[in-house]
């Protein structure tokens, strides 16, 4: 897999893979996160991802969001704990198009008064839903018990009180001090030429002067297991067991990734899977994740079952964690838990989308992307022992929080 790289001299990243393809790829992955946000910022983050939409020096809201889909292309965006993404899709002769487009609203947006007081209302609607779905407001709340008085479990929607606080001064107070150049990669998957990207790239962001971070990050806090449960007005039980867990960069990063898998990932003959759901009908949603950040992480366990089997269903998760922390895989099972993640990855490169957004969080992660091969080499290297080491660590019972949502 070859890729094109470059850095602007304003220290902008560029990354671009060349593709026989109808359709093209592009975007930016930033470094700004809800984990950069203080105390009373809270879904800043969240809230620019929005409003970079709503107006720009050239261009109002409609001629932004028209601007693509006039073509039949598309213009998203998402934030996360550590970076926002802002991408779009489109048939090839659009490229232009679009690298202008995503470069006006990333670098010329405005921030009308007007447009803010209308998102503000938006965005409380969202977390209003999203509290009236506690599948996945449980996920937000777990990791606000993981990282505890940290900036990184706080919700990245905010609060509605904090939200309605927000004007264009704040934002732009937040921009200034987090925003930077040296901080962000333009990353695109396509079918043109690296010669042709990089002179689009320098036409309409050569101009943008080098900025640099002024806000720290502030360092991971201590983490103290804990046991919560809530009342709840629902049908099912929710339940997340979790522990935090290796960050990014961690030596055992990939070790866990295949553990994780092979415990309850998108297979159906995960662990969990065939041992629970399968095996009792328990529950239909079995799932376990990991997620690592760039100076920490979490690994969990979700479930979602009627409260008569709320309990027997996490006593049958514990007892599976248990067996891969006492039981060492046996050459069989590691030898095909290795096949099923390596064709799993396989798949995933299909989707060009995916691949353009990874491989910018992988260039502004760790300064380089890793090739398909060497992560399969990792993989293939990986012993049993290895194994049970992280799942002794990670999975250790005195470290586990279990957060549950408990139907009345």
């Amino acid at each position: 897999m070859e890729f094109f790289e470059f850095q602007m001299p304003n220290g902008i990243k560029v990354v671009h893979k060349n593709i026989d393809s109808s359709i093209s790829h592009c975007g930016f992955v930033v470094n700004i996160g809800n984990r950069d946000e203080n105390e009373n910022e809270q879904g800043i983050a969240h809230f620019i991802e929005h409003t970079i939409f709503k107006g720009t020096v050239k261009r109002k809201a409609y001629h932004i969001l028209s601007r693509l889909d006039d073509v039949g292309g598309e213009i998203n965006a998402f934030t996360s704990r550590e970076d926002i993404s802002v991408y779009a899709s489109f048939m090839n002769e659009y490229y232009e198009r679009a690298i202008e487009l995503l470069f006006d609203i990333l670098f010329s947006s405005t921030f009308p008064a007007k447009e803010i007081e209308k998102e503000k209302d938006v965005v409380v609607d969202e977390i209003y839903s999203y509290k009236d779905s506690p599948s996945e407001s449980i996920f937000d709340d777990i990791e606000e018990m993981i990282f505890a008085n940290h900036p990184l479990g706080n919700n990245i929607l905010g609060t509605p009180e904090i939200v309605k606080t927000f004007n264009k001064e704040i934002i732009i107070n937040f921009l200034e001090e987090t925003f930077s150049t040296e901080e962000m990669v333009f990353t695109s998957v396509g079918n043109i030429s690296d010669k042709k990207i990089k002179q689009l790239i320098e036409k309409y962001g050569a101009h943008i002067p080098n900025k640099t971070r002024k806000r720290t990050r502030l360092p991971i806090s201590e983490y103290k297991q804990q046991d919560i449960e809530k009342s709840m007005d629902t049908y099912q039980t929710h339940v997340v067991i979790a522990n935090r867990a290796y960050d990014a960069h961690h030596k055992d990063v990939t070790t866990l990734v295949l553990l994780n898998n092979l415990l309850g990932g998108t297979g159906m003959n995960s662990r969990l899977n065939l041992n629970i759901r399968e095996k009792y009908g328990f529950t239909y949603n079995l799932e376990s994740f990991y997620t690592p950040y760039s100076d920490t992480g979490i690994f969990g366990v979700y479930l979602g079952t009627d409260k008569g089997s709320a309990e027997k269903t996490i006593k049958l998760v514990m007892k599976e964690l248990q067996k891969l922390r006492d039981i060492p895989l046996g050459v069989h099972q590691l030898k095909k838990a290795k096949k099923q993640l390596i064709g799993q990855m396989a798949i995933g490169q299909e989707s060009n989308s995916n691949s353009m957004l990874s491989f910018g969080k992988a260039l502004l992660t760790f300064g380089k992307i890793e090739s398909y091969e060497s992560v399969v080499e990792k993989l293939e290297a990986i012993t049993s022992e290895q194994i049970q080491e992280v799942a002794k660590e990670i999975f250790d019972p005195k470290k586990l929080s279990t957060l549950i949502y408990r139907a009345k």
